[in-house]
């Protein structure tokens, strides 16, 4: 563990590599697990705002969950979660072929809204915890995520360095900066 600032940082989030490869997975991140993805009471209140830009994309499942409980919930344990579909599914996957996307993204990358995603998916595979004055940023392993890793040792992206456009987003470009100093350093030095 190396400290950023008043974030720790997990040496595997500088050691591991990773790129994502959503031909090999079809998105199985966003519809496997038993809850929805971790959101924040703001984030919240953007997906609300942006709802009716994308209500039309989602499913008939979906909209249904939507108008029950909300885009969002307490998970078992007591996490504000995005609210998900048949146990499973995020309410805000869509089918494109085989593979699954987010409507939220895909209508921000389309320019219909100005909310991308939940930082916590933009991150993903880095989980953020929180600790009194502190974050912990942790490397999620999981299974389904197998060819990113093979992607991303052939290509030689550590996980920070892949996921520099969400670090940037969450924690700002001079905490990314020093973060890069540190991994550099910790490099010249043989620790990672």
């Amino acid at each position: 563990m190396v400290q950023v600032g008043d974030v720790i940082v997990s040496f595997d989030v500088l050691r591991e590599k990773f790129s994502c490869d959503l031909g090999a997975c079809h998105g199985a991140c966003c519809v496997e697990g038993d809850a929805g993805a971790p959101v924040t009471l703001d984030e919240i209140a953007e997906i609300e705002s942006v709802l009716p830009d994308i209500e039309d994309d989602l499913s008939p499942e979906a909209r249904s969950v939507i108008r029950r409980q909300g885009v969002a919930y307490n998970d078992p344990s007591g996490e504000l979660v995005t609210s998900i579909v048949g146990g499973k599914d995020c309410v805000f996957c869509i089918k494109q072929g085989a593979t699954t996307l987010c409507a939220l993204e895909k209508a921000w990358r389309e320019g219909r809204t100005s909310f991308m995603k939940p930082v916590s998916c933009h991150l993903y595979p880095i989980r953020v915890g929180h600790y009194g004055a502190y974050y912990a940023l942790n490397y999620n392993r999981w299974d389904i995520c197998k060819a990113a890793v093979l992607k991303g040792q052939n290509e030689g992206i550590p996980v920070y360095q892949y996921l520099r456009e969400p670090l940037v987003r969450r924690f700002g470009q001079e905490w990314y900066d020093e973060l890069c100093l540190v991994a550099s350093e910790l490099h010249r030095q043989h620790l990672l």
